[in-house]
């Protein structure tokens, strides 16, 4: 039964290694991420994941309607906003 406290000991470690290296990084960002999301307003200017800037118009239950700048509406999934710079606005 001896022989078995160091295994246990050892793979206690290792979960825990992979939680805090791994699992807990992801569940941070994801929070970040809805937070982003949930505090978009119309107006706002954001930059989706392909990298396009757009001004948002309208926000639906699962996505967000874009304006980019030549004037063009585009429709990206809430998970496809990657940021929102500084306030500014697009001309």
């Amino acid at each position: 039964m001896s022989s078995l406290a160091p295994l246990i000991i050892i793979l206690a470690l290792f979960i825990g290694m992979v939680y805090f290296l791994m699992i807990r990084p992801i569940r941070q960002r994801e929070r970040k991420h809805d937070e982003l999301v949930d505090e978009l307003e119309k107006g706002d200017i954001v930059i989706t994941a392909g990298g396009v800037y757009g001004q948002v118009e309208r926000i639906d239950e699962d996505s967000i309607i874009l304006k980019v700048e030549s004037g063009a509406t585009i429709r990206v999934t809430k998970g496809g906003i990657l940021s929102r710079p500084e306030k500014q606005r697009l001309v």
